[in-house]
């Protein structure tokens, strides 16, 4: 019997507004309130399901890998389109790729379709280890000062980092997540991006040029249906950096494709 066989299966959500469905995933630290204005402005004509990911928030005892992740989403959502965020980039590109009659349209921000070689996702496997321990050491309070100090998060203000917000997290949620859902976990899926036939946006900060370089790598995977765009003055949190641009993408984007 898997030692997680015991564990909760259902992921915890709040749902506001009306219209075409959008299901929101956040990234690592964060929870589904952490979108902020951005999702206020999608609720105004979009019914918009703001999901906790497996191992933070509501769902912080919910222990699964992005493959069983990406089908509880699945299951959380419903038929809609997907946005998700950094490691939530990763399960909803998960969630297509296996539920794809569930994914109307998918947008990633600052996600990766997998490291390519063995020895990159080992060395993020160990890294993601000792983060996981620095968690339980250090509790979560402590540990959100050392993440949200790196360079990576350097655009985030402090109302816009949502700090209180990742406070709901819990260390053994966070440290779950880094083992069972960290990047070096994923599978890579490069050669898997070409089914996906749903319109798919793909953002990147203007800043961010590694993961600006990923998502014009994924876009050209995916083929014509694929779009790849970038948020001037932001970084890796480009659509926390930057609210206005980033829904200057987006928004026109859902209405074009009639989402």
């Amino acid at each position: 019997m898997s030692e997680l066989a015991d564990t909760p299966k259902t992921l915890h959500s709040i749902t506001t507004g009306s219209g075409p469905r959008l299901v929101l995933v956040h990234g690592f630290t964060q929870t589904g309130r952490c979108w902020g204005e951005i999702g206020t402005q999608l609720s105004r004509d979009h019914e918009v399901i703001f999901l906790d990911a497996p191992g933070h928030g509501g769902s912080s005892e919910v222990e699964v890998d992005l493959v069983e992740g990406g089908n509880l989403i699945g299951e959380a959502g419903g038929i809609g389109t997907y946005v998700g965020y950094s490691m939530g980039g990763r399960f909803v590109l998960h969630t297509a790729l296996q539920s794809p009659h569930l994914v109307q349209g998918l947008v990633l921000v600052g996600a990766t379709a997998g490291l390519k070689s063995k020895e990159e996702r080992t060395a993020r496997l160990d890294d993601d280890e000792t983060r996981a321990r620095r968690i339980e050491q250090i509790g979560v309070q402590a540990f959100l000062d050392e993440w949200l100090a790196l360079p990576l998060f350097g655009g985030l203000s402090e109302a816009a980092a949502a700090r209180s917000e990742r406070l709901a997290n819990t260390a053994a949620g966070l440290a779950s997540s880094l083992r069972l859902a960290g990047t070096g976990t994923q599978q890579p899926s490069w050669d898997q991006l070409h089914t996906l036939n749903m319109p798919t946006l793909i953002i990147a900060g203007a800043h961010d040029t590694k993961f600006g370089a990923l998502g014009e790598r994924m876009a050209e995977a995916i083929g014509s249906n694929a779009t790849f765009a970038t948020v001037d003055g932001a970084g890796h949190t480009a659509h926390l950096e930057q609210p206005e641009a980033f829904m200057a993408l987006l928004e026109p984007w859902l209405a074009k494709h009639g989402l």
